[in-house]
C-alpha cells in the first residue's frame, strides 16, 4: 500500500496519527469485521537458555524466581480455558530444552482433544521438531524477529543468529503453520528506517499474525537503564501492519496495556483484532517477567475473560466464535 519512504513519512508525522489510526481501524473492519479473537495463553516456563538483552527471562538474570508448569497442569489450564470459552490455546516459554520434541507432541496430542486451535511460541527449533509439531496437531507458531536491522539484532541477541532465525520463519510457512513475527519498537539504536524495513519484512514473508509492543526497560537486564519504547510509535507501527497486511491477525499485546492504561483498546481501535488473556493462575504469572510492571497478573483466569469481554463489547465488538485463522488462507 505504501513505499518504504511513505512509511518512514507517516511514521514521523504526529499530526496523521488519527487519520492513520482511523484507516487502520476501517481496513480491519472491512477486511476481518468485529469480531475479536481470544487466545488463551499459558507461560507454561520462564526458564531460557538465550540471553536477550531486554528480556527478563534471560539465562544470566539470577533475581527470577524459575518454574516449569508439567503436562498434566498445562492440560488443566488448557481445560478450563476451554470451559471460559476460548478457540485457541498458546503454549508460550523461554528457550526450555527440557522440554523436547516428544514432551511438546504430547502435550499437543493432548490440547487437541479439545477441539481447539494450538498456537506454539517457543523459539528457536530444527525443521524435524517443527515438522514433529505440526504432524501432532500445531496449527500456528510464533517467533518474533524483533528487528530485522541485522547489526542492532546482532546487539540484542548475544550468541545468536539472524539468519538463523529467518530459517525458522522459512520453515515454519514452509510447513504450513499459520506463521506469526512480530518486533519491539523503541530498543536503543533502533531508527524510524528500520522499523520501517520491519513493517516491509512482515509484508515479504505474508506473516499470518504480527505482534507489536514497545520495549520496556526491565530493571535486571543490561538495557535496565534505558529509555522505553514509545506508545504511539508502537500502535502507528501497528496500525501500518494493518494497512499492509489487511486480513491477518495482529494482537493488541499487554506491553501497550503496561505503557497506557488503555493500551489494548486503544489497540483494538487502531487494527488489532486479537487479545491473548493469560490463563494460567496468579502463582505463575507474576514470575514471567519480559518486562516489568505486567497487567492483571495478580487476576484469576474467570477475571480475566469477565473483564476483556466487557471492554470488547463496550467499543461495540463482540467475541468471536471461530478458531480464528486468517481468513485470506
Amino acid at each position: 500500500m505504501f513505499t518504504r519512504k511513505e512509511i518512514i513519512e507517516i511514521l514521523k508525522d504526529s499530526e496523521k496519527n488519527e487519520w492513520l489510526f482511523n484507516f487502520a481501524d476501517k481496513i480491519r473492519k472491512e477486511n476481518v469485521g468485529d469480531g475479536v479473537h481470544l487466545r488463551g495463553l499459558i507461560e507454561f516456563s520462564n526458564i531460557c537458555k538465550r540471553e536477550c538483552k531486554y528480556c527478563g527471562l534471560r539465562a544470566p538474570n539470577k533475581n527470577i524466581q524459575r518454574y516449569r508448569i508439567l503436562v498434566d497442569e498445562i492440560l488443566e489450564y488448557a481445560k478450563n480455558a476451554v470451559n471460559l470459552g476460548y478457540k485457541t490455546i498458546v503454549l508460550q516459554s523461554g528457550e526450555d530444552e527440557y522440554f523436547d520434541r516428544k514432551k511438546i507432541c504430547e502435550i499437543i496430542e493432548k490440547i487437541k482433544e479439545l477441539d481447539v486451535a494450538l498456537t506454539l511460541s517457543i523459539g528457536e527449533r530444527s525443521y524435524d521438531d517443527y515438522k514433529a509439531f505440526k504432524d501432532s496437531g500445531a496449527d500456528r507458531y510464533l517467533i518474533r524477529i524483533e528487528t530485522t536491522d541485522k547489526n542492532l539484532y546482532k546487539k540484542m541477541h548475544p550468541h545468536m543468529d539472524y539468519e538463523n532465525r529467518i530459517r525458522c520463519l522459512k520453515d515454519l510457512k514452509k510447513l504450513g503453520y499459520e506463521t506469526g513475527t512480530g518486533c519491539l519498537v523503541g530498543l536503543p539504536d533502533q531508527t524510524i528506517e528500520s522499523l520501517a524495513d520491519d513493517i516491509l519484512f512482515f509484508k515479504e514473508l505474508d506473516a499470518d499474525m504480527v505482534g507489536v509492543g514497545p520495549f520496556i526497560p526491565h530493571p535486571d537486564t543490561p538495557l535496565r537503564d534505558e529509555f522505553g519504547g514509545n506508545f504511539d510509535l508502537a500502535r502507528k507501527v501497528m496500525a501500518l501492519v494493518r494497512l499492509e497486511l489487511s486480513d491477518i491477525n495482529i494482537p493488541a499485546t499487554t506491553a501497550m496495556e503496561t505503557l497506557n492504561p488503555n493500551g489494548r483498546i486503544l489497540a483494538l481501535q487502531s487494527g488489532a483484532n486479537v487479545v491473548m488473556p493469560n490463563v494460567t493462575t496468579t502463582e505463575y504469572r507474576a514470575k514471567y517477567e519480559i518486562y516489568p510492571n505486567k497487567i492483571c497478573i495478580n487476576e484469576n483466569p474467570n477475571q480475566c475473560r469477565g473483564c476483556i469481554e466487557g471492554k470488547i463489547k463496550a467499543i461495540g465488538r463482540f467475541v468471536s466464535q471461530d478458531k480464528g485463522f486468517r481468513r485470506g488462507k
